[in-house]
């Protein structure tokens, strides 16, 4: 991509949830070749290390660690970990998330699956932020950007886990910022429609149609237009900004 820019985060160490594909891996990519020492966290390891093989084949440096994001042991551990090896964090970028059943009304869904689904997008996201923030204070400077969804805005009939854990995450993303906001630790958001990543493989075809036909642009977004948004977010340039929840809808959002 011709507007990449290669410097803007040099110096800078960044985590990345749900890094090993999709949203995450597109993110990691784009901060790694703007000059980030990128870190991502996914509970698949295996998948994640495959992605750092593949970036090292573009000279693109990434450590991958096992993390499940709803899990706060394991948060707690990889944050230190990062912190013991580079002395800073600068910013943290939220991915990990689960769409949980689709095209289910909630007669029919189980409190199993919206408990795993709340466990995963929701307090994962808590636990993030959690324990992101104290090193970035140390520094008085950080950039934290936490994933939701259009559906959080509007609510998708279908997918009540989803819409209401991603919904509590703009809650997060409005509290937080106006926790930090006389800090150097920026918080916000974003609320894409529907993205073209294997995330949508769970997604039951009827869904998936009414989803996208809800975009007057008629068409699914791209990981790389995701990730541009995403890191112009957590870069020094936004710095008025805070407890906001872009949109990234094709045109959907209207408001």
């Amino acid at each position: 991509m011709n507007d990449i820019m290669s410097d803007r985060f040099k110096g800078q160490v960044a985590i990345v949830t749900g890094g090993a594909e999709g949203i995450g891996r597109a993110v990691a990519r784009r901060l790694a070749q703007e000059g980030g020492k990128v870190v991502i966290f996914d509970r698949n390891i295996e998948l994640a290390e495959k992605t750092q093989v593949e970036f090292a084949r573009e000279n693109l440096r990434i450590l991958a660690i096992k993390v499940d994001v709803s899990q706060p042991e394991m948060v707690i551990a990889g944050v230190q970990r990062v912190m013991n090896a580079a002395k800073r964090l600068d910013v943290m970028v939220n991915c990990a998330g689960l769409p949980g059943p689709t095209n289910t009304k909630i007669t029919d869904y189980s409190a199993a699956d919206f408990d795993r689904v709340v466990h995963v997008n929701l307090r994962g996201s808590f636990l993030m932020a959690k324990y992101c923030i104290p090193p970035m204070l140390e520094n008085n400077y950080g950039r934290i950007l936490l994933f939701a969804s259009i559906a959080g805005k509007e609510g998708n009939p279908g997918m009540i886990g989803y819409s209401a854990s991603k919904a509590g995450v703009i809650g997060i993303v409005k509290a937080l910022g106006k926790e930090f906001a006389e800090t150097g630790v920026i918080v916000n958001g974003v609320a894409p429609a529907v993205i073209q990543t294997p995330l949508l493989d769970q997604v039951k075809p009827e869904q998936l149609k009414y989803m996208v036909e809800k975009i007057p642009m008629k068409r699914v977004g791209t990981v790389d237009e995701v990730a541009a948004l995403a890191t112009w977010v957590v870069s020094r340039e936004c710095s008025f900004t805070t407890g906001f929840t872009f949109d990234l809808s094709g045109g959907r959002a209207t408001y």
